[in-house]
């Protein structure tokens, strides 16, 4: 039997407020990290396949999205491929970053620590670290294990999930 939170509410209206438990507050950020990483992954991804080429069309998990799409890819050299994969990622960051924003200074923190073109500014600033430190580990992981373009974007994904949340609780919004 689930506990009735301290403010007295039950837990589906603290869910639909800003004001709530910090369990509840790190599933609604999870939630909305969710629609935000699926945001950049399906730009990413996409721009990938038809505008800028990064997949491997002959290798492991990139070839059975090539093929179960029926996406004609093209060869291109590592290189080019390394810097499709930044490029794109580097697009879709922006987009997956106007989403995050917005459900987080409406659902989940508490804006107002600081101004709001500053905490707008510190958003995308803690947001770019993270895309680059998860870029580069997926970089890294194409060059040195040969990786898939997808192994490599779940590397970056996992990292920048990991950097947001400590940074963006801590150091953006009110707790």
């Amino acid at each position: 039997m689930m506990e009735v939170p301290a403010s007295g509410q039950h837990w589906s209206r603290q869910f639909l407020r800003r004001e709530t438990h910090p369990v509840i507050q790190f599933v609604k950020y999870g939630i909305a990290g969710g629609v935000a990483t699926g945001t950049q992954v399906l730009v990413f991804f996409a721009l990938s396949l038809w505008v800028w080429p990064a997949m491997l069309a002959d290798t492991g998990i990139d070839a059975l999205l090539v093929n179960w799409l029926g996406v004609e890819m093209v060869e291109i050299s590592p290189a080019l491929r390394q810097r499709n994969f930044v490029i794109n990622n580097v697009l879709a960051f922006v987009l997956a970053n106007v989403v995050a924003y917005g459900l987080n200074v409406y659902w989940v923190f508490h804006p107002g620590r600081h101004r709001r073109h500053v905490e707008m500014a510190l958003f995308f600033i803690v947001s770019a670290v993270s895309m680059g430190i998860g870029v580069q580990i997926g970089v890294g992981i194409m060059r040195l294990f040969q990786a898939t373009t997808t192994v490599a974007q779940i590397g970056n994904v996992l990292a920048a999930v990991l950097i947001n949340f400590v940074c963006r609780k801590y150091f953006v919004f009110k707790r």
